[in-house]
This record gives structure tokens, C-alpha cells and sequence, in this order.
């Protein structure tokens, strides 16, 4: 059994909580309604829809031989720049340095200068406007095959904007919603110039604080100015050398990195597969560390609310039960969920209806819904009172920005209806009925999509690399900005088109997508889903954005 958290800064609760091994679907995915059950406190609701169907398998061919080409021609034209009959415009050693043990790795480098290099003017492209529902773009060309760019002096004017975590809509210029920030300007200035240690620490952090805290409804919480280190330097501070972290395959990089600096021991289990967790679980409990066979002292289970890549939601129900039943604690990371599910926004745990004091550590990101930067971590208040002593990044970084500290407390209160109006409820269900519906047309018009029905993360999956580069090119055409991933961000079979859907985003603008994406769907053949959707959906449920009497 894992031994309590040293220094008190985490307490596992050690009430028992049932979970019927019927109810765990072995390929981690399950696509029926949970019931309330005895002691989950999870409410009979449809939050658990996710699908992930996969693609005949003529495309993973096809995807396979697609790699293949490439590569047999990139090391075609690496014997061209061999024998110079081809120049490399890649960094390389000089000539004196040929002895060295090599800078730059051999498979990286050709893995950029002969696939990445091909396709690179799909990514990076400059944006000169408000990176709002709609956004402008400097055009560019490139005379040698995209090894550098130059500007036409032209610019490409209202492409909508599909790619942003902008879920809420808070990234706007509305003079009357940010009168606030700029307010804060005035009177703090851009930058603390300090950390919150020394002399940055400034009343509106402690108020956002506070108000994260009732937003969440736990004890307390810290914010960070930086999204990415709020977990890369918080998990070192909450276990070290003789502790065990079970991380879910697909949890983000700076989950990863946090991990690999901890000096723990990693172990990773399927995604969202309750039965691999458990086994991993039952194994640690049992068997205790590698060849001492002593007691862990400490299990932290990482999750995700959100997956970024795949649309799911974390399955937080039965997590939480396997947590509670090995004495485990729980990490959850809610940088893309905070904000863009629940009746309120408040996240996977107001989705699945269970006690936030359930999770040891709430994360999450002001970088999306809120329209701002940095993170934070919350929970109780003896373990933020020991992140304050012990995180790299509380002692060490500057403190937040006051201008983007206001908006994520204007955002906030916005959601929260604090500010005395029903903006943040509108736009919490503008964003439901968008996703909904935005989802429902893509699986009617044959596309294979991953993901829960309640994320605003929709990728449509487009397999072949040949057909990403092409998808890209032809959507921004039609002034439509997407964002497409492929190996290695992905599986080498699954590359895909990420949407992510706004509150900001009308119906004429999905519209007007969902048009182009047929037409392309069509021209490119990337309509490989056989089954079959109904064409008047059940876009969303009432009772889900009922307001509390």
C-alpha cells in the first residue's frame, strides 16, 4: 500500500468507492450512457459518447506507401547534395568541427530537409490581426521550394479562424469588456519586474486567487504567468525519487517533462483503458518498487479533461473510483476542458457531476477559454501553502503580467456572472450548441472524427500526408484557417485536421466551413467513415444548460 504524502501537502481519501468490472470496456472506449451508480455521485447523462472509428484498411496501406515514397526520394536527394549535385540549406558542422561528436541528428535532419520542408508553408503562417472568429494573414511565397519565405505585401482578409483554443470568445477588442485591463494598465504598469516572492506580489493576484477558488470550489489556488510550467515545474515539487506516476499515453508534453524531471518512475497505461490502470495499480500496490519491493511513496495518477489530440474526455468517474479503492492521488490537468464543458464551464468535474475535493490537484490554463496566460494549480490548502514554498515555478519566475491577470478576472467573473450580466452563460451554451452541431454535420457527411460529443477539440482524421498538405492548402483558398498534425505529433497512420470550435464562431461561419469541407471532403476523397448518421441529429440536450433556481 502507498504510504502517505510526505509532508502533508497531499491526503488520500480512504473511503472506498465500488466499481463493477462490467463497466470497464477493455479498449478504454465505450459509446453507452453511465448511469448513476452506488457511490460515483455521476449523474444519468450522455457524457461519455466518444467515438473513434477506425479507417479501412486500404488507407493505412496507402498512408504507409505514402511515407515510404517520400522517403526513398528524400534519400534520393541526399545523394544529390552528396555529390553536389543538389545544395542543403540545412544547418551543418563546418568543416573543422567534422570530428566533433555531430550537433544536429542525422534522422531529425533528414526527416526536416526532405518531408517537414515540403509541407512547411502550412504551419507558422503570420497572423496581422485580432486572432478572433476571423483573422488576416500576411501572404507569402517562396521561390525555393520553402526552404525561406518572402512577403507579397498582400493581405488575405476574414479567413475564419478554425485553429485557435479561443473557446469562449474572450480573445476580442471589445473597448467596453476590456476598459478593465486597460484600467490595470495605468495603474500597475505592463510587468512586475519581480517575483511574487520578493516584492511582485500584487493585490489582483491575490484576488484572482480567491476567485479560482470559488470558481472551482475547493480551498485555495496558485497562478502562474506560464501555462506550460505550471506543470512541468509543479510535478517535481509533488513527487520525486521513490514515487510512482501512472500517466495516460496521450497526455501533453509538459505532463511528460514534468514526469521525466520529477526522478520518479513512469508508467504509462492505455488511454482512457480503466482496465489497464487498474492492472498497473494493482501492480504497484502488490508489488511495491522494483527489487526492494518496498512500499511507493506516493502513486500520482495524470490525466487530461480534454485530450488536445484526440477530443476525448477523461473518464473521471472511474478514475476517481480506482483512485479512492488503491489509495492513489490524482492529477488533473484541465488546461483545454476549464471553462469549455459543464453547465458553468467549470470543467470535467461539473461535466460528471463529482465532488471537486475528489482530486488531489486541479490544474489548468488561462491560455484558452479565458482569452489570457498562465495557469494554475489548486486544491487544498496545505498543498497550495507547499507549492508556494517548493515549486521552481512560484519562487523563481516573474509574477504574472497585471493587464492579463484582470482579464482572466474579468473573464471569470463574465462566466460566473459575476459582472451582473448572462454573457458567460450564453456563451458557455453557444459553444455546447456549436460543438454539437458542428460535429453532428462532419459525421453526416462521412468524415471520421475522434472524440467526445462535448469537446470543442474536433480532428478530422485525413490519414495520407499527401492529403494533409493538400487540405491545408485548398481550406486556406476558400479563407479557411485549420490546423493539420502529422507524424510525429501523432500516430504515423492518423495525421489529421484539429478544429477547434468558439462560442465566437455563428452559424453562418460553421456554415460556410462545413460547406467548403464537403466540397474538399469530395475533391480529395477523405470521406472514409462507413457508417451511417442520422441527418437530423440531436444537437444538444436542454437539461444540460438549465440554469440553477
Amino acid at each position: 500500500m502507498a504510504r502517505s504524502a510526505a509532508d502533508g501537502n497531499l491526503k488520500p481519501l480512504l473511503t472506498q468507492n465500488g466499481l463493477k468490472r462490467e463497466d470497464i470496456d477493455r479498449n478504454g472506449h465505450h459509446n453507452k450512457r453511465e448511469k448513476n451508480g452506488p457511490g460515483t455521485g455521476v449523474a444519468s447523462r450522455k457524457h461519455t459518447q466518444e467515438s473513434f472509428e477506425q479507417a479501412p484498411m486500404y488507407v493505412a496501406v496507402m498512408t504507409y506507401l505514402g511515407f515510404g515514397i517520400v522517403t526513398l526520394f528524400g534519400y534520393f536527394r541526399d545523394f544529390l547534395r552528396a555529390v553536389g549535385l543538389e545544395k542543403c540549406h540545412l544547418a551543418q558542422e563546418r568543416e573543422e568541427q567534422k570530428d566533433f561528436v555531430p550537433l544536429y541528428q542525422d534522422f531529425e535532419n533528414f526527416y526536416t530537409r526532405n518531408l517537414y520542408m515540403r509541407v512547411r508553408d502550412n504551419w507558422n503562417r503570420p497572423v496581422c490581426s485580432l486572432p478572433g472568429p476571423v483573422f488576416d494573414l500576411m501572404e507569402r511565397v517562396s521561390d525555393d521550394y520553402n526552404w525561406t519565405f518572402r512577403f507579397t505585401g498582400r493581405t488575405l482578409h476574414n479567413v475564419i479562424n478554425m485553429g485557435s483554443y479561443n473557446y469562449l470568445g474572450f480573445a476580442e477588442n471589445n473597448a467596453d469588456f476590456l476598459q478593465t485591463v486597460a484600467d490595470k494598465v495605468n495603474q500597475y504598469g505592463a510587468s512586475v519586474c519581480s517575483t511574487r516572492q520578493e516584492i511582485g506580489n500584487l493585490s489582483i493576484h491575490e484576488e484572482l486567487e480567491q476567485l479560482v477558488a470559488n470558481f472551482l470550489g475547493v480551498e485555495a489556488s496558485m497562478t502562474y504567468g506560464m501555462g506550460f510550467a505550471t506543470n512541468s515545474m509543479n510535478i517535481p515539487a509533488l513527487v520525486g525519487k521513490g514515487c510512482l506516476i501512472l500517466s495516460d499515453e496521450l497526455n501533453h508534453t509538459s505532463l511528460i517533462l514534468g514526469a521525466r524531471l520529477s526522478g520518479a518512475t513512469i508508467r504509462v497505461f492505455k488511454h482512457n483503458n480503466m482496465h489497464s490502470l487498474e492492472k498497473m495499480l494493482k501492480e504497484a500496490v502488490c508489488s511495491g518498487q522494483p527489487r526492494t519491493h518496498r512500499p511507493w511513496k506516493k502513486i500520482l495518477i495524470m490525466v487530461e479533461g480534454i485530450y488536445s489530440m484526440e477530443g476525448s474526455v477523461v473518464r473521471l468517474p472511474d478514475i476517481i473510483a480506482l483512485k479512492k479503492k488503491y489509495k492513489a492521488y490524482l492529477y488533473l490537468d484541465e488546461a483545454h476542458s476549464i471553462g469549455a464543458v459543464g453547465r458553468s464551464g467549470r470543467g470535467v468535474t461539473e461535466l460528471f457531476n463529482v465532488n471537486p475535493a475528489d482530486v488531489d490537484v486541479m490544474m489548468g490554463t488561462f491560455t484558452k477559454s479565458f482569452g489570457a496566460a498562465g495557469g494554475y494549480i489548486a486544491g487544498k490548502k496545505d498543498l497550495v501553502d507547499y507549492l508556494r514554498c517548493h515549486s521552481h515555478s512560484a519562487v523563481y519566475s516573474s509574477a504574472m503580467s497585471p493587464p492579463v491577470t484582470e482579464q482572466i478576472i474579468r473573464a471569470m467573473k463574465c462566466i460566473m456572472g459575476k459582472d451582473g450580466s448572462t454573457e458567460g452563460i450564453r456563451r458557455i451554451r453557444q459553444l455546447a450548441e456549436n460543438t454539437r452541431y458542428f460535429r453532428a454535420r462532419l459525421k453526416e457527411m462521412g468524415f471520421i472524427i475522434y472524440g467526445n460529443d462535448d469537446s470543442p477539440v474536433v480532428p478530422v482524421l485525413l490519414y495520407m500526408p499527401g492529403k494533409v498538405v493538400a487540405f491545408a492548402r485548398e481550406m486556406l483558398e476558400r479563407k479557411i484557417g485549420v490546423v493539420v498534425v502529422g507524424f510525429p505529433a501523432t500516430p504515423i497512420t492518423e495525421a489529421r485536421a484539429r478544429f477547434c470550435v468558439s462560442a465566437a464562431h455563428t452559424r453562418d461561419m460553421l456554415n460556410q466551413v462545413l460547406h467548403h469541407m464537403n466540397e474538399v471532403g469530395d475533391a480529395l476523397c477523405l470521406k472514409f467513415s462507413r457508417r451511417k448518421y442520422s441527418s437530423r441529429p440531436d444537437l444538444c440536450d436542454e437539461a444540460d444548460f438549465e440554469l440553477d433556481s
